[in-house]
């Protein structure tokens, strides 16, 4: 199968160190493989998104040599495939209607003497199961994919290696729509992935957890699942995730091979300033094609 990656940022705000690693691994990757890169702006989370923020990181990337084979998507103007995502599981009866609130989860939880870890997912009890009594006369919140109890996803990331969760006891039934009538990120990337033929996935390890309910998700809709590359994060001082949330500066582009250079000294690539932007990325790479993939990834 020909590959096909992709790069997928939340318009959040401008492209910073952290991002543009995902940006340029993915682009790499792809590259050396001979494949197709795509750009998808995923802004189904309209709340968080900032006006403007999808244009400037297109500039940013046009500006670094990141270019894309076609047009980029953007998710917020797909409604139709996500809805119809949606009544194929619920005619397949792969999903309920929740009347929980975030509140009720935690207090179902303490019921049970469950807390949650710092970081952790708020892990959903199975409160409004069609067997567990069902909405009781609540009006429906979201829609939530059944994870079967004690199934074990077992998954192999190009980097990380052999990988395994149990997606009931971590995260429990997970929603596809939300109360505010949005569409979760887990059906949007999963629907968009298999409409542009995705065969890899290459993006942050932060994401890496949330491999298993997207693989779950691509068997309940009988849709390919592709392969997994997670890479390394850029850290702050205190070690937490470089984020725009963690006041990480928007990337300076005036010096592209500078900016790429320390995003691929990440991903274990050590390389020289070139004539020009293109040549650096030339090198680049042949440089991931003859590693196979780099040390650092």
């Amino acid at each position: 199968m020909a590959y096909v990656g992709r790069f997928a940022p939340s318009p959040t705000g401008p492209l910073h160190a952290g991002s543009l690693v995902a940006a340029l691994g993915s682009w790499l990757d792809a590259r050396a493989h001979g494949g197709r890169w795509l750009l998808r702006i995923e802004d189904v989370d309209t709340p968080r998104c900032v006006p403007g923020a999808d244009m400037e990181i297109l500039r940013q990337l046009d500006a670094l040599g990141l270019r894309a084979d076609e047009p980029p998507q953007w998710q917020s103007r797909r409604e139709a495939p996500y809805a119809a995502a949606l009544d194929r599981l619920i005619a397949a009866g792969r999903v309920y209607p929740c009347a929980c609130t975030r509140q009720d989860i935690v207090l179902a939880l303490a019921a049970q003497g469950r807390t949650r870890e710092r970081h952790a997912e708020l892990t959903y009890p199975g409160t409004c199961r069609p067997e567990h009594g069902g909405l009781r006369g609540r009006a429906a919140r979201t829609w939530r994919l059944r994870v079967d109890d004690g199934a074990m996803l077992r998954w192999t990331d190009r980097r990380l290696g052999a990988q395994v969760q149990d997606v009931a006891a971590e995260v429990g039934d997970f929603v596809l729509r939300r109360a505010d009538g949005l569409w979760a990120y887990q059906l949007a990337v999963v629907v968009d992935d298999a409409e542009q033929a995705v065969t890899d996935i290459v993006r942050g390890e932060d994401l890496a957890d949330n491999t298993p309910r997207q693989i779950l998700l691509q068997r309940a809709l009988d849709l390919p699942t592709p392969r997994y590359l997670h890479l390394p994060l850029v850290r702050a001082a205190d070690g937490e995730k470089l984020s725009k949330q963690h006041g990480a500066p928007p990337l300076d582009t005036d010096d592209p091979q500078g900016v790429l250079a320390a995003a691929a000294s990440v991903l274990g690539l050590v390389l020289d300033r070139q004539a020009s932007t293109a040549a650096w990325l030339d090198t680049a790479v042949a440089a991931w094609r003859r590693a196979g993939r780099p040390a650092g990834v």
